[in-house]
């Protein structure tokens, strides 16, 4: 078991059964899994681009990303339905665990300007989505290896039905939002 499960089920589950008022354990908030993707708009042009994507995003995640493509044609950005226009990974269990880790303790950290994470990227049902505006941040990137700075979006799921239990959850799991 990775060291942030342990740290969720010995301390948070106890703290957010307190401090959010319920009485089911099963009630409380946990992570379900934590989405990263990857649109590359360019990739219309060049499909070089998006192979770079999925390597990198390859690399981040550990895990081989899924290529998505256009549900709809645009002819404004010459864009077909069924073109491949970006890559995205879904992480659950123990990876998930270990990449919200990593995340945590190394990534943001080395983030330039770094003054906290806004908290305004909830949905309403208890999800929440930061966006990375490039992925040097990430310590597995080399940086000679790179062709382009892309950013990437990271969708936390949780099981809450409200932001307010995803956002006690996300803070005790060590999220650093803005005060």
């Amino acid at each position: 078991m990775t060291r942030l499960k342990e740290k969720y089920m010995s301390e948070i589950v106890p703290k957010l059964q307190k401090e959010l008022g319920y009485k089911n354990i099963m009630e409380i908030p946990r992570l379900e899994k934590i989405v990263m993707n990857i649109g590359v708009g360019e990739a219309i042009q060049n499909p070089k681009f998006l192979e770079a994507a999925v390597s990198d995003l390859t690399t981040i995640a550990g895990q081989q990303p899924v290529i998505t493509k256009a549900k709809k044609s645009i002819s404004n950005f010459k864009l077909r339905a069924g073109m491949s226009i970006g890559c995205s990974v879904t992480l659950r269990r123990e990876k998930m665990y270990e990449f919200f880790d990593r995340l945590i303790s190394v990534a943001i950290p080395r983030i330039r300007d770094f003054r906290g994470i806004k908290p305004n990227g909830f949905d309403g049902r208890g999800n929440y989505t930061m966006g990375v505006k490039e992925q040097l941040i990430f310590p597995e990137i080399n940086y000679d290896k790179i062709d382009k700075v892309r950013g990437l979006s990271i969708t936390f799921v949780t099981s809450s039905k409200n932001d307010e239990g995803a956002f006690a959850l996300l803070r005790e799991l060590g999220m650093p939002f803005r005060k």
